[in-house]
């Protein structure tokens, strides 16, 4: 994976108030902080719950960890990674990392949010950041010692929908995702959305692998799409996703990948076309930022392309050619200022028109 996540948007253009205006700023200049790491707070332990796919999935859970080691460069102190192979560890692994101390505690993935919120209730004095979900007490209202980072993923994942219709040559494009968690689905609203946009005559293949740690059947499903002339497929699978790497690799030249989270070029360098990513590093580092200041706030925060947070991958971006850049740049800069509104749910989908970009 890259050292940081470069991202395809403008720098800052929010109405999403002062915590989404810092985030941005945080993000920014978490360079500059690098050198200055803290002495006064040595003792700091910057955890992290992993879900399943643990480290090594390419995904939320390597950029998690990126921002907890952002964290330790600049605040001082030490990472500690927790990481978990089954559900049922997720609340004793989350009272571990409370009990040992922990600074902040980040729950990565949506699967983590009911224990985390059981243990966030039970213990009202730690700090928390839940990745991908907010989290609600039995009334329904957030929790103050949760920050709950969710991401509008539809809105890149349109700009990546945008990128597949304009490159496939067959008409019929693919999109494997590992469970049907709110996230993915905001990945599928926002592909095609983005592709119906361009062409409402483009047809669409989705299947679901109901776990993100199967690669071989990602790779069955991968390998049954291209056996129906898709040609461009995306990836939301995890670290079942390999797999759909794996088979794209096989089917050879003129057949494309889409990735999610980070940019994943390194797994299939002759057929990566472009990935929708999100700053988790950058909001790890921007809540432990706020717990090392004395400024945290809990409740949710949700993140897209006005406050920097989600867009193209940047490596390859230069290689697109110039018409399927100028319709991202459009498509962009629609969304941005609120004239374009992706779907992020089965039925907002339904609803959506697509317009002219």
């Amino acid at each position: 994976m890259t050292e940081r996540t470069d991202l395809l948007t403008s720098p800052l253009l929010t109405s999403k108030g002062r915590r989404a205006l810092l985030f941005s700023l945080a993000t920014a200049v978490v360079g500059s902080l690098l050198p200055m790491a803290a002495t006064a707070q040595d003792d700091a332990v910057w955890t992290m719950i992993t879900d399943q796919n643990g480290l090594g999935d390419h995904g939320f859970n390597d950029l998690a960890k990126l921002g907890l080691d952002r964290s330790v460069e600049a605040f001082g102190g030490r990472a500690q990674v927790i990481q978990s192979t089954d559900q049922s560890q997720f609340v004793p692994n989350l009272l571990q990392a409370v009990a040992g101390g922990s600074t902040m505690v980040v729950g990565v993935g949506s699967l983590l949010n009911d224990a985390l919120t059981e243990v966030a209730m039970m213990k009202p004095e730690a700090h928390f950041t839940l990745i991908d979900a907010v989290s609600v007490d039995d009334d329904g209202k957030p929790l103050e010692n949760v920050a709950s980072v969710t991401f509008r993923e539809q809105e890149a994942a349109f700009l990546a929908g945008v990128v597949a219709a304009m490159t496939s040559k067959t008409g019929h494009i693919g999109f494997v995702g590992g469970m049907e968690t709110p996230p993915v689905v905001r990945f599928l609203a926002g592909y095609k959305a983005g592709i119906a946009t361009v062409d409402p005559e483009i047809k669409i293949s989705h299947a679901f692998v109901g776990s993100f740690r199967d690669p071989a059947k990602a790779k069955v499903l991968a390998e049954g799409m291209f056996d129906s002339d898709v040609d461009v497929i995306m990836d939301v699978a995890g670290g079942g996703g390999r797999g759909i790497y794996d088979a794209i690799t096989e089917a050879g030249a003129d057949h494309w990948v889409i990735a999610a989270d980070t940019c994943k070029g390194h797994l299939a360098p002759d057929n990566f076309l472009t990935s929708a990513v999100k700053d988790v590093a950058g909001a790890v580092f921007y809540e432990n930022k706020a717990v090392h200041d004395e400024t945290f706030e809990g409740g949710p925060q949700s993140l897209g392309l006005a406050e920097g947070a989600v867009g193209l991958c940047a490596d390859n971006i230069d290689t697109l050619p110039a018409e399927v850049l100028a319709k991202v740049e459009a498509a962009k800069a629609k969304i941005i200022a609120g004239e374009l509104t992706p779907p992020d749910t089965y039925e907002a989908l339904d609803a959506f028109a697509p317009g002219e970009l």
